[in-house]
């Protein structure tokens, strides 16, 4: 998947979610994406190498990680966490949708049963 590709899909799928919240308070360049003020998403617009930041758990993103050339240890964040995708062939709409919908619920799932969206 090509860079730009991959960041309007990004940028899709998370802005599709319920309740997310689109800001960039890192700078015009990073789109960040939270739910109930919780991160879930950070999306690179700018030249970067890293395209997309998300949540993991860390079985699956160490198996992502040692299966996908274009996909890293979170950039910036907690390495256990977090994952970053690049661009590659390696990467398709189908992961994207996928690892973007799991970040959202990983961090769902961790807010207090009364605060999480509908």
């Amino acid at each position: 998947m090509k860079r730009d590709a991959l960041v309007a899909l990004a940028l899709r799928v998370a802005n599709a979610l319920p309740a997310a919240a689109q800001s960039q308070p890192f700078g015009e360049d990073v789109e960040v994406f939270k739910v109930v003020g919780k991160v879930f998403a950070l999306v690179d617009t700018g030249e970067g190498e890293v395209v997309v930041t998300l949540k993991c758990a860390p079985p699956h993103a160490s198996s992502l990680v040692e299966t996908h050339a274009s996909i890293t240890p979170g950039y910036h964040m907690n390495k256990q966490h977090w994952i970053s995708l690049g661009a590659g062939d390696d990467i398709d709409p189908v992961l994207v949708e996928d690892l973007v919908g799991n970040s959202y619920d990983i961090v769902v799932s961790l807010l207090p049963r009364d605060r999480r969206p509908l």
